[in-house]
């Protein structure tokens, strides 16, 4: 696809930190990015108290009524959803009685048919988001009770979800009740991204419980897909589950679509599986020659490339922050300032705007609170520190609280035009919009969050949860050959550290990758291979030959002197850092049916 050197630029900022500006824009003091910071918090606790108050356990808030309505499964999901938000915020209180509350009260048999993409998304990655917090002394967040109960009821919920994986091609039914499994009448036809934006929770599942099942099946599916794809290594919108025909043959990077790049990319950087990388950089290259007409994104036919659709829709707005962290800035920042332009227009950005009559579409004139904007203006600020963007932020944030703003909580926008309110507000505008809006005035203000300062490096999940590449969810595979290396015992969730042969329980430090383990250690009486183990000393954590970015050990060591060249220049132009490797396509690139099988 064409990455460039200038990833290392990106990868160090969400890896490794960086500096803050005394001075951040013309308009933005640091003083009042503490001010938009704390209205944003506010914000928050407006829209989650009235939740608590008005709507909870059921799932979702009215908040123009100041009701609740059960929208997805009937479990409290806003209160789920927003787990990681409030450990974010550093609210241990009110995070430890919600844990303790789901802890108590939660149940899956029932006989409710959901959702697998957002029950996955939401109710999966929320349980297993909040259950590393809770479980973890680094974080801050640990409850001396918890006693891994969300982890049990992530699993029982997975297990309920798996006989949707029970197709010809690997890929998902739509939906499943998780009482009584995929109804016989169930619809064979369903969306990409809900059979391709699994991986994350299904894979980060299977390591915490030890059980390969969950990521197996996610990874079938994704393979199922793309080996579905046209000539030119382009999918489209939908497709039959069982006859692996694509139903809606439109190729874009938004609705039904969005996300299953996401996952690519995400999915190698959480895992360091290569195989997501080489179906990303080839689906990546495919959008960016057939489907980007700078600075906008157009839909075309899978097949042939002709033009479909000349529209942006609201959910192709997280894009660049993707290409943030694929390390490609230019386009990214052309494309926001695009989408950007949009939401000035209009206050909001509607769900579609048309790109030949410049106006918004027919029928697609709400504003569902998304977050796909902010997260990307949140990419851009952290991967660039340019100031616009925080001006940026600080519009989306004043265009909130002035349209949105009602009784309860945060309500749709029905019309971005007349600004008509609608009383429904989804759970991911705490899970999402809410957090990337305070975490890009928090790094504005000077950082001091879990994921900026923390011990971890995090990725976002779509539903904006915090997924840590500890060792116990990132070197899973890593053999058991040095001292260092993170193995496992035939017990179920039996973490084992190996030294001299022996595999005794990790400590707790080792589990998570933040000891530091002398030479003296090493019992076998043999030098350990550069390549065997590289381990980086720092008050917060510890890299060991990092599968997450890929970086040789080499280039892993100069970290520290290029983030000092960043702080005495930070305008200058990184050459020949380390970036997001490119494989060898003259050995990895196969056929189509090679590739699924394997």
């Amino acid at each position: 696809m064409g990455v460039s050197k200038k990833p290392i630029f990106l990868i160090l900022l969400l890896f490794f930190g960086y500096f803050a500006l005394e001075v951040l824009s013309e308009g933005v003091t640091q003083e009042e990015a503490k001010q938009l910071r704390d209205e944003v918090r506010e914000m928050f606790y407006h829209a989650f108290d009235g939740y608590m108050n008005h709507a909870f356990p059921r799932d979702e808030l009215k908040p123009l009524s100041c009701e609740g309505e059960d929208t997805l499964g009937g479990y409290a999901l806003t209160l789920i959803d927003s787990l990681d938000t409030l450990a974010l915020l550093g609210d241990h209180e009110r995070f430890s009685a919600s844990v303790e509350w789901i802890g108590n009260h939660l149940r899956f048999d029932i006989n409710k048919t959901v959702s697998v993409f957002e029950t996955t998304i939401r109710i999966l990655g929320g349980l297993l988001s909040a259950h590393l917090l809770a479980s973890d002394y680094n974080t801050g967040m640990r409850i001396p009770s918890y006693d891994d109960e969300l982890l049990r009821l992530a699993e029982d919920l997975g297990r309920r979800m798996l006989p949707a994986f029970d197709t010809p091609t690997g890929i998902p039914f739509g939906s499943v009740n998780l009482l009584l499994g995929v109804d016989e009448n169930e619809s064979k036809a369903k969306p990409l991204s809900g059979g391709g934006t699994l991986t994350l929770e299904f894979g980060v599942l299977s390591r915490l419980t030890n059980d390969p099942i969950f990521e197996q099946v996610t990874k079938n599916a994704v393979r199922g897909l793309w080996s579905r794809r046209s000539r030119i290594n382009l999918v489209g919108a939908h497709i039959d589950v069982f006859s692996g025909e694509w139903t809606q043959k439109d190729a874009g990077i938004g609705t039904s679509i969005d996300s299953f790049y996401e996952y690519l990319l995400k999915a190698y950087l959480l895992f360091g599986n290569e195989e997501y990388l080489f179906i990303f950089q080839e689906a990546y290259r495919a959008a960016m020659h057939y489907l980007y007409n700078d600075p906008w994104y157009v839909e075309v036919n899978m097949n042939s490339a002709a033009l479909v659709w000349p529209l942006f829709n609201s959910l192709q707005a997280f894009w660049p922050g993707l290409q943030v962290l694929a390390g490609d800035i230019e386009p990214a920042i052309r494309t926001h300032a695009a989408f950007f332009s949009v939401w000035k227009r209009y206050g909001f950005t509607p769900e579609g705007f048309n790109l030949a009559t410049f106006n918004v579409q027919q029928g697609q004139k709400s504003y569902p609170l998304r977050p796909e904007l902010i997260e990307s203006t949140y990419m851009l600020y952290k991967a660039t520190r340019n100031p616009s963007f925080l001006d940026a932020g600080r519009d989306i944030l004043a265009s909130l609280q002035y349209g949105a703003r009602c009784t309860c909580g945060y309500c749709h926008i029905s019309d971005v035009e007349f600004h008509q309110q609608e009383d429904h507000m989804e759970s991911f505008f705490l899970a999402e919009t809410v957090k990337y809006l305070w975490l890009l005035f928090d790094l504005a203000a000077g950082p001091d969050n879990l994921v900026e300062t923390g011990p971890y490096k995090y990725i976002f999940s779509t539903e904006g949860h915090l997924l840590p590449a500890t060792p116990q969810i990132s070197l899973v595979n890593e053999h058991c050959s040095y001292v260092g290396a993170y193995c496992r015992s035939g017990n179920l969730r039996q973490e084992t550290y190996h030294s001299d042969g022996y595999c005794p329980g990790l400590t707790h430090g080792q589990r998570f990758g933040i000891s530091y383990v002398a030479s003296d250690t090493n019992t076998r009486n043999e030098p350990m291979s550069s390549t065997e183990t590289s381990v980086i000393q720092n008050s917060t954590f510890i890299v060991v030959s990092d599968p997450i970015t890929g970086y040789p050990t080499s280039e892993v060591n100069k970290v520290p002197d290029i983030l000092q060249e960043l702080e005495e220049d930070p305008n200058q132009e990184l050459k020949d850092g380390p970036s997001i490797p490119q494989l060898d396509h003259d050995t990895t690139e196969q056929s189509n049916e090679e590739h699924v099988r394997e």
